[in-house]
């Protein structure tokens, strides 16, 4: 599992007429994670900064729509 999803359970209205979403998810940037810039942090290559979009691995975060929508535990 990514540790960058989150899940959460949203209240749920007895009378909305719409099918209830029990669990839902949202992603969270890496960069929460990291207090500072610790010095000597590994690089992609230029070519590869350009493909992941972040000069650091550190700071990459994949997104994947199938994970976005997974309930919690699977």
């Amino acid at each position: 599992m990514n540790d960058q999803v989150r899940f959460y359970k949203p209240f749920i209205s007895p009378l909305d007429p719409c099918p209830p979403i029990l669990v839902k998810s949202y992603s969270t940037p890496p960069q929460l994670f990291i207090a500072f810039q610790p010095p000597n942090l590994p690089q992609f290559s230029p070519f590869e900064a350009l493909k992941y979009g972040t000069l650091w691995p550190a700071l990459y975060s994949p997104y994947d729509p199938k994970n976005a929508r997974q309930e919690e535990g699977n």
